[in-house]
């Protein structure tokens, strides 16, 4: 059995990489696939904290966050589509549809 410990380091870990990712890069894509690693943190440090406690409350959260994720890849994805017909690019500096 791995101890809360070393899954909540790990959880830590996940979510510094995504939150270095939405910072850093400038490419949408990477910006979402980072946003989902910052919720996979957040979803592992839940259970985590869940099955320490014995309970099964953090464990129903993840599974309403893994929905608000799937919920949020369709949205996201579906702008960026709509984002790179329009103007042939991905690069959020590049786009500055809200500047005019």
């Amino acid at each position: 059995m791995v101890p809360t410990t070393q899954v909540l380091a790990l959880a830590a870990l996940l979510f510094c990489i995504g939150l270095a990712g939405v910072i850093v890069r400038r490419n949408l894509l990477i910006v979402m696939m980072s946003v989902e690693l910052m919720l996979n943190g957040a979803n592992l440090a839940l259970v985590a904290f869940a099955r320490a406690r014995g309970d099964l409350e953090g464990q129903a959260l993840a599974f309403l966050i893994v929905a608000l994720a799937a919920a949020e890849a369709a949205v996201g994805l579906a702008i960026v589509v709509s984002v790179f017909r329009s103007r042939r690019t991905v690069y959020a500096d590049e786009v500055n549809l809200l500047r005019r």
